[in-house]
């Protein structure tokens, strides 16, 4: 296992000790309200500064960009290594004890992708990555489905849910996936998504809007697992534009057809 990986993983495991501990108290939590429908809570603070202070100790001189905490460069470096850090994707579901969400911690070194970790501390279920080593899930190798077409596919997303000025062109995708498909699931957490297309649990994935740390680690795993991964034009933009694809190769073409169909072009740059 490469040296960061393995501290992505202590990280993770160490945020993951924090968000548990706060499971069973939600009703004493301090809460936020950054936007609308947009939360954060003492746990997502504690949580990232737990990532943050592992990082540090072995890594003084790396960059990080943290969801709460925003850019955390290291003072006087020229490291070319950035973590992308969300502490607890899914901050709704945790505040309402829906059991689905997860710490992402991505490594990107000279600007691309080249390590990354989700942790779902409910499940004690950690998904890891290295580019080029293929994706694990509790160090064992995990693989793409093999399904072949869109009726029989189970696919997953997220709702709009503080921008709505997509609203239209989302559901219009959406109509279209849920009359061609066996069914599609929203259960409120990007990170775990990606994850579970990697494992195979979901066979495809789209989302639009979305932030760096909502989908880096995930973006590599799933790709280190066989999945195709792109914006909505077919390129590789998705970090900044926020628009992700997602799937097994074998239902991309019919996936990418269907959101070229559906959404207007100014949209899925």
């Amino acid at each position: 296992m490469h040296p960061l990986l393995n501290i992505a993983i202590q990280a993770a495991r160490s945020a993951g000790q924090k968000i548990m501990h706060h499971l069973d108290n939600i009703d004493r939590l301090n809460i936020e309200h950054k936007g609308k429908n947009d939360y954060v809570s003492e746990v997502d603070k504690e949580a990232e500064q737990a990532i943050i202070q592992t990082i540090r100790k072995y890594y003084p001189d790396h960059h990080i960009l943290a969801e709460e905490s925003g850019k955390n460069p290291a003072k006087n470096s020229k490291s070319d290594i950035e973590w992308i850090i969300d502490p607890l994707d899914g901050t709704t579901n945790f505040l309402h004890q829906f059991p689905q969400f997860a710490v992402s911690i991505a490594i990107k070194e000279k600007g691309k992708l080249m390590h990354g970790v989700i942790y779902d501390p409910l499940r004690d279920e950690m998904f890891s990555a290295s580019r080029g080593s293929g994706a694990k899930l509790n160090n064992f190798r995990i693989r793409v489905s093999e399904q072949k077409t869109l009726d029989n596919a189970l696919l997953a997303t997220g709702f709009p849910y503080h921008d709505f000025s997509y609203l239209d062109s989302y559901m219009a995708s959406l109509k279209s996936f849920m009359q061609s498909t066996a069914g599609i699931r929203r259960a409120g957490s990007a990170a775990l998504d990606l994850a579970y297309v990697a494992c195979g649990r979901v066979d495809g994935y789209w989302e639009f809007n979305l932030k760096p740390w909502d989908i880096a680690a995930g973006a590599l795993i799933a790709k280190e697992a066989g999945a195709l991964v792109t914006d909505f034009m077919g390129g590789e933009n998705y970090l900044q534009s926020g628009n992700i694809l997602v799937s097994n190769p074998k239902l991309y073409k019919e996936m990418a057809q269907t959101l070229a169909k559906t959404i207007p072009t100014e949209l899925r740059k």
